[in-house]
């Protein structure tokens, strides 16, 4: 595991979490796959009506994915992930924020993917703020909207690569 700049990203807390589950109507591995391999994630990742733009793409412990989100209205977020755990095919665990060194707003996000009997993947995403404030602040801006959008983007995008 690497380090974070952040100490609070360290130790969970209810308090700072943002959780949302998602059942995919499709096979682990392939779900996990969609997450973990560069030609696939930037193809579904970000809200609706969202593109993304990638300078570098590194998708295993310590790597790096370096992007734009770019807004239906033109605007540009730069995002970087720094790639923390990845335990193949139940976990993947990044550090998210802007595309800079030590980046207050960052937070910690993990991704679960587990199996159902019917061959569906129960999906869970956490969201670690650094503080309260941070977390209510990202409520605030529609993460809980956005990240069903871009749950909902995984779940089409899925159905495509079972063809």
């Amino acid at each position: 595991m690497t380090s974070s700049a952040n100490p609070a990203l360290s130790q969970w807390s209810l308090d700072r979490e943002i959780v949302m589950s998602r059942v995919i109507d499709a096979p682990r591995d392939l779900v996990f796959e969609a997450w973990s391999d560069p030609k696939h994630l930037p193809q579904w990742f970000g809200p609706k009506g969202f593109k993304v733009e990638t300078f570098e793409i590194d998708v295993r412990v310590g790597g790096v994915w370096r992007f734009n989100m770019i807004g239906p209205d033109g605007t540009v977020y730069p995002n970087r992930m720094r790639f923390r755990r990845i335990e193949r095919p139940s976990l993947m665990e990044m550090d998210h924020g802007t595309d800079q060194d030590d980046d207050p707003g960052m937070f910690r996000f993990t991704v679960t993917f587990a199996e159902q009997s019917n061959g569906k993947t129960v999906l869970m995403m956490r969201q670690l703020a650094s503080s309260t404030a941070q977390r209510d602040g990202m409520i605030g801006f529609g993460a809980v909207e956005y990240g069903y959008q871009t749950l909902d983007k995984l779940a089409a995008y899925v159905a495509g690569m079972k063809r």
